[in-house]
C-alpha cells in the first residue's frame, strides 16, 4: 500500500472512530451491570449500574419510549414512581419525557445535560389516573407549552393548579436539587404563592414551558459524581427572575433564525466512562 494511499486509510479510520465515540452511547442498548455509580457531571459524565424505568406504572407513562431513554440511578428511578403514585392519588397520570440513556453520556439529539442518570422531564401535561395512552400516541402526542411567550404570561387557558402541585411535590423532594422550569412559569409562581420557600430550588432556564426539569443531588454511592455549584438563597423571585422573562418575551417578538445545535461531544467525559461504554458485556442493537 502506498503512503498516499496508507495515510487516506488511517484518516478514515481515525474519522470513523471519532465519529462513534460520540454516537455509540445511544447505540448501547442495556445498562452496565453491577452497583450504581455515577461518574462525571450532568453535562459530561455516565452511569454504571442504571436501572429502567417501567414503561408504564401506577400514576404514570413514558413518553417517546423508542428513544430507548428511561435509565437512571436507582434514586431517580424511585422518585419518579413515588411522584407517580403522588398523582395517582390525586387522580393524575403523569407523562415522563427522558431519563437517560441505558449508561448515560451524550446523546445524539436533544439535552445536552441527562447524562449521568439523574435527571428526569416530566411534562406539565397529565392524563386522568385511569387512563394510559396507546404506544403511538406516546410517540406522536406534542407537548403543549404552558405560556404566552410574546406577552410573557402564563397560559391561564392551559395551565392547572394540578400541574403546580406536581411541580411542588418534586421541588420538595429532599433528593432533588434543583428543577428548571421557563422563567414565566416561575414568575407566575412567585405571583401567585403565599409560601414561596419552596421555590428556591426551581430555577429559570431558556425552554422548559411545557415540562419541569428535575435533577438530583449526587448520591452519596457515587464518589466520582460532580455536584453543580449551589445557587443563592432565597425564592429567586427578584429582578434576575424578570430580566429573564424580559428576555423571553423580546425573543418571542424578534425571533432569530433557529440554528440546530451540535450534538455534546463525548471528549469531555471522564476517562471512566470508557470503561462503561466499552465494557465487553456491552449489548448493542
Amino acid at each position: 500500500m502506498s503512503i498516499r494511499l496508507m495515510a487516506l486509510f488511517l484518516l478514515l479510520l481515525f474519522g470513523s472512530t471519532s465519529v462513534l465515540a460520540g454516537n455509540g452511547w445511544s447505540e448501547v442498548a442495556y445498562p452496565l451491570s453491577g452497583p450504581p455509580q455515577v461518574i462525571g457531571s450532568y453535562a459530561a459524565g455516565c452511569i454504571a449500574g442504571a436501572m429502567a424505568l417501567p414503561l408504564t406504572g401506577d400514576g404514570y407513562q413514558i413518553m417517546r419510549a423508542s428513544r430507548n431513554r428511561y435509565y437512571g440511578h436507582p434514586a431517580l428511578i424511585r422518585l419518579v414512581e413515588r411522584l407517580g403514585r403522588q398523582a395517582a392519588a390525586q387522580g393524575s397520570r403523569l407523562l415522563i419525557g427522558d431519563l437517560g440513556q441505558p449508561r448515560g453520556g451524550p446523546m445524539p439529539n436533544g439535552h445536552r445535560s441527562h447524562q449521568s442518570g439523574l435527571d428526569a422531564d416530566i411534562w406539565f401535561l397529565q392524563q386522568p389516573r385511569d387512563q394510559s395512552l396507546s404506544r403511538s400516541d406516546t410517540e406522536q402526542i406534542e407537548m403543549p407549552s404552558m405560556i404566552r411567550a410574546a406577552e410573557g404570561a402564563l397560559n391561564d387557558s392551559r395551565w392547572s393548579s394540578r400541574y403546580r402541585d406536581a411541580l411542588k411535590r418534586a421541588a420538595q423532594a429532599p433528593e432533588v436539587e434543583r428543577i428548571f422550569v421557563n422563567a414565566i412559569i416561575k414568575q407566575a409562581l412567585c405571583d401567585s404563592e403565599t409560601d414561596r420557600s419552596w421555590l428556591n430550588k426551581v430555577r429559570p432556564w431558556w425552554g422548559h414551558d411545557a415540562h419541569f426539569h428535575i435533577r438530583l443531588n449526587c448520591p452519596a454511592d457515587s464518589g466520582q459524581c460532580q455536584p453543580q455549584k449551589p445557587f443563592p438563597p432565597g425564592d429567586g423571585c427578584d429582578a434576575d427572575l424578570a430580566r429573564w422573562v424580559e428576555e423571553i418575551r423580546q425573543a418571542a417578538l424578534s425571533p432569530k433564525p433557529y440554528r440546530k445545535p451540535e450534538p455534546p461531544s463525548a471528549d469531555r467525559l471522564p476517562t471512566a466512562c470508557s470503561t462503561v461504554l466499552n465494557s465487553p458485556t456491552a449489548s448493542r442493537r
